[in-house]
């Protein structure tokens, strides 16, 4: 989850209480001020120590994700499912990222049909037919782990299934071409070349990023056709994550300064996993 903007709108941040996340668990630099420490200029590398300290938030990423993919239903609130994928984090001793990142006030995006992304759960029922995307990043042995998949609530039309099921594709074939030595542009490449004559558009406000000690730092993925520099190396770490739309990709901004929807109202649906570049292609840590 990447700001498209610092509005002013943003809530203020609020450091979690004890309550909510028990004292015992290490927390984040900016769980208490809500201000992320600035990128470094270059992209770090991260040792095979360290990566093994990144499998962990990782898989509680993807273990969280699932179980609120699981509660995705008619009639649940996001608010609900945020709250059950908070206790889950927490037990795991492990902190929520998103939590007072920015000022973002719960634990999890949920953004439904329209909604490109950072969502804010509230207690809007969810609708038979609705598409949620839920995007969960978990804090852990000083590391962050990042995913998000695109769920179905109850029965979803035709088209819908086909956007979920092109986005999904989207991000395999990106991350089959990751490796050593290849250019970050071939993602945007591979995913715009499969997406684009299949009539989606794609997110260019909003990108991947690289992950690790910091939530956000170097590199930005780009998921569209560009001719950004630079080429992955062993031990890069970023995640992929494709927003695919149904009309017109550019969002709309909310009075919250967190939530972006489509322009036009279209759908959009969004998958993400965390990869790092190994000494013969990639691996993908919330897998």
């Amino acid at each position: 989850m990447v700001p498209r903007t610092l509005a002013a709108s943003k809530p203020m941040p609020s450091e979690p209480t004890y309550d909510k996340v028990p004292a015992h668990i290490v927390r984040p630099p900016y769980a208490k001020s809500g201000s992320p420490p600035s990128w470094e200029t270059q992209i770090p590398i991260v040792s095979k120590q360290e990566i093994e300290q990144m499998r962990e938030a990782s898989a509680i990423a993807r273990d969280a994700l699932q179980l609120g993919g699981s509660m995705v239903r008619p009639g649940i609130t996001t608010a609900a499912i945020d709250a059950e994928i908070h206790r889950f984090i927490v037990k795991q001793n492990a902190y929520p990222s998103c939590l007072n990142y920015m000022g973002f006030p719960k634990s999890v995006c949920t953004s439904i049909n329209n909604i490109i992304a950072h969502g804010i759960p509230d207690n809007r029922e969810l609708m038979d037919g609705d598409m949620i995307n839920i995007d969960v990043t978990v804090y852990k042995n000083g590391f962050h782990g990042d995913t998000s998949a695109t769920f179905r609530a109850g029965t979803v039309d035709a088209a819908g299934e086909k956007l979920i099921q092109a986005t999904t594709e989207s991000l395999e074939l990106a991350m089959q071409i990751c490796g050593p030595g290849v250019p970050f542009s071939r993602i945007g490449e591979s995913i715009s070349s499969f997406a684009e004559p299949r009539g989606y558009s794609i997110s260019t406000d909003l990108t991947g990023h690289g992950i690790g000690r910091n939530f956000h730092q170097n590199p930005l993925i780009y998921h569209h056709f560009n001719e950004e520099p630079g080429e992955m190396a062993e031990g890069m770490v970023f995640t992929i994550e494709p927003i695919l739309c149904q009309g017109v990709a550019a969002g709309i901004q909310w009075p919250d300064g967190w939530t972006i929807s489509t322009e036009d109202g279209g759908r959009s649906a969004q998958f993400e996993h965390t990869v790092v570049i190994t000494s013969d292609g990639a691996e993908i840590l919330t897998k």
